[in-house]
């Protein structure tokens, strides 16, 4: 549970540095491309060049680099299952062999290494996106962006509300969920020991933590009709969205990235 705690994903932190300063279109956008350019490529060193770049882009975003390299430490075991399964899976030059049980190649190491460092970039990615983006401007940019879908009559409006509350609500119920294993704690309950054990012990947890999420589910519906939310139509936004001199430079570059990535 120590590590759902490190879980930064939806959470939100003030800032006036050059990333805060960018439409969120174009951060959701570039986010977006740098993501395909992660995804379509396999080359090692194009994937150092991007994790070079995500630490620049931290840095440069005013972020404490600690912050957002924390989101890292729950995904740990999936980086670890990644690297296993390539090892054992793929076929290739023999590292090491245990007879009758698995056999490591060079070509499954090296292949295990590059999908977790993809896995580790996507989720550094996501969680600059997050973190120098408010809730309200990310519904702002889907908004706009998912505005031609309306003429096929989908309630666009609709599903970004849902999914920027599903966002939002991630760092609410990680807190919730806390909250509910110190309780257990204070009770008598216990949470460590075997695999087994521990598994067993998240249930009284997750039985509260459902039963709490549907109660806010309610709440957040009631508050909404008291203030006789209607959906999107007729719906205004109080900061109109402008690309500036600076966004167009940094679709541009991101673009090139991309199309580089994808040559090299």
């Amino acid at each position: 549970m120590a590590a759902i705690n490190d879980i930064t994903l939806g959470q939100y932190i003030p800032g006036d540095s050059f990333i805060y300063q960018l439409d969120p279109r174009t951060k959701l956008i570039a986010a977006i491309l740098f993501m395909t350019s992660l995804l379509l490529s396999l080359d090692p060193v194009v994937l150092m060049i991007f994790f070079v770049l995500s630490i620049l882009i931290v840095k440069y975003s005013g972020l404490p680099l600690r912050l957002v390299f924390r989101n890292l430490r729950p995904f740990l075991w999936l980086f670890g299952l990644t690297l296993f399964i390539h090892m054992v899976w793929t076929k290739g030059q023999p590292v090491l062999e245990l007879p009758g049980l698995l056999t490591v190649t060079r070509e499954g190491i090296q292949l295990g290494v590059i999908y977790a460092l993809r896995l580790g970039l996507l989720i550094l990615f996501a969680a600059v996106l997050t973190l120098s983006t408010s809730p309200i401007e990310l519904t702002d940019a889907l908004d706009v962006m998912m505005s031609p879908l309306k003429r096929l009559k989908l309630p666009v409006h609709e599903i970004v509300l849902m999914l920027t509350l599903s966002l939002r609500f991630i760092p609410t119920l990680l807190q919730e969920a806390q909250r509910i294993r110190n309780a257990q704690i204070s009770r008598g309950a216990s949470f460590e020991g075997s695999l087994k054990k521990k598994v067993q012990s998240i249930i009284p947890i997750i039985l509260p933590l459902f039963i709490s999420a549907f109660r806010r589910a309610d709440e957040l519906a009631l508050a909404m009709d008291a203030r006789c939310y209607s959906g999107g139509e007729g719906r205004t936004c109080y900061q109109r969205l402008e690309f500036s001199g600076k966004d167009y430079a940094v679709l541009l570059i991101s673009f090139l990235i991309m199309v580089t990535s994808i040559v090299l």
